[in-house]
């Protein structure tokens, strides 16, 4: 199983380019930098430095121009904003979904892949019932892009996604956070 770290710099317990730069170490397939409260040019400043830890396995959030300034080409968009942005010459375009009407329109207008959730209960959607297995499988089955879970993904969830047909989990608080990196996406990888 892939794994894809989300980054939210508010919850690292170290200095976040130390946590990013072990994260990368420990074989993240790819790392989203997410920073969704940060303006643009702060954006900018920090995934200028994210480029030299991550290199090719990072995926910019939301920020065309700052992908494209920096000649980084993988973006993860939103639904709405992949409406808006699906022209635009990434290599990797991956898309949010929370429905499965979104993620076929998505995959039938040339998503490369999909991200879907919440699948477990998180505190990132705290209060709001997760989507749940079943969910996800319905979108893994119903596409032919590979579908990546989000939410709640820990490597005691993780295992309930194996004959769920997805090709990989995003991780946000258990490796911005966590104390055992490594052994979190080893444990996962392995599924």
């Amino acid at each position: 199983m892939k794994v894809i770290a989300v980054t939210n710099r508010c919850l690292c317990k170290e200095h976040f380019l130390k946590r990013l730069e072990r994260i990368s170490k420990a074989e993240a397939d790819y790392i989203i930098l997410r920073e969704k409260d940060l303006e643009e040019s702060e954006y900018f400043a920090l995934a200028e430095k994210c480029l030299k830890i991550c290199g090719d396995k990072l995926i910019i959030n939301s920020r065309a121009e700052t992908a494209k300034t920096l000649g980084i080409n993988k973006i993860q968009l939103s639904y709405s904003d992949f409406l808006k942005y699906k022209k635009e010459p990434f290599e990797k375009i991956g898309v949010s979904v929370h429905s499965l009407e979104e993620a076929k329109k998505a995959a039938d207008m040339n998503a490369d892949f999909i991200v879907a959730g919440h699948i477990f209960k998180t505190d990132c959607k705290k209060g709001v019932e997760p989507r749940g297995v079943d969910f996800i499988k319905e979108i893994a089955e119903s596409v032919n892009k590979p579908v990546f879970a989000i939410g709640g993904i820990s490597p005691e969830t993780a295992p309930l996604l194996k004959n769920s047909g997805v090709a990989g989990v995003c991780i946000m608080s258990g490796l911005m956070s966590g104390d055992n990196i490594t052994e979190t996406i080893e444990k996962i990888k392995k599924i």
